[in-house]
C-alpha cells in the first residue's frame, strides 16, 4: 500500500502556471513538476472539495489546466469531524482565524488519515513555528497529523 498524500491547493497551481519570472516561485514551480512527474506514482493522492473550489477560482484557461491536472483523484469530503477538527486548529491557537480554509486543509488531510500534507503554502500550514501547534492540537483531539511539507521534501527514495 502506498503512502496517502493530500494534495494542498497550491500543489496544482504551482504546476500548471504560466512560468514565473520571480526565481523563488520558479524554483518552486520547477520542484513541483519534477515531483509530479518523477515522485507522484510513488504516493496515493487525494484532493479535498475545498481544493475544487479554490483552482476553479480566477482566469478560466487556467482554473481548466488545474482542474486537468488533478482530474481523476478522489475527493475527500468535508465532514462535521472535520469542521470541528478545523474549529479547534483555530480557537486553540494553532492557525490564525484569518487563514480559516488553511485550518480546513489540514483537518481534511488529518481526519481522513493521510500520511503527508503537500504544500506551498509556507504561512499558515508549511510553518515551522506553526507545525508543532498544528501537530499538538490534532494529537490532542485523538489524531494523527500528516507529515506536512513541499514537493522538495518528499522527493527522497
Amino acid at each position: 500500500m502506498k503512502p496517502k498524500v493530500y494534495i494542498e491547493t497550491s500543489i496544482p497551481s504551482y504546476l500548471t502556471a504560466r512560468p514565473s519570472n520571480d526565481i523563488r516561485a520558479m524554483a518552486n514551480q520547477n520542484v513541483t513538476l519534477e515531483w509530479w512527474e518523477n515522485r507522484r506514482s510513488r504516493f496515493d493522492l487525494f484532493v479535498s472539495e475545498l481544493v475544487i473550489a479554490e483552482i476553479s477560482l480566477g482566469h478560466p484557461d487556467a482554473a481548466k489546466r488545474r482542474m486537468e491536472a488533478i482530474a481523476g483523484l478522489p475527493k475527500l469530503a468535508v465532514s462535521e469531524e472535520v469542521r470541528l477538527l478545523a474549529s479547534v486548529l483555530i480557537t486553540e491557537g494553532s492557525i490564525p482565524e484569518k487563514a480559516e480554509v488553511d485550518a480546513y486543509h489540514i483537518a481534511v488531510a488529518t481526519v481522513n488519515g493521510m500520511e503527508y500534507l503537500l504544500t506551498w503554502n509556507c504561512t499558515h500550514i508549511a510553518n515551522a513555528i506553526l507545525r508543532p501547534k498544528i501537530e499538538a492540537t490534532c494529537r490532542k483531539h485523538g489524531f494523527e497529523p500528516p507529515i506536512i511539507c513541499t514537493p522538495q521534501e518528499l522527493m527522497g527514495d
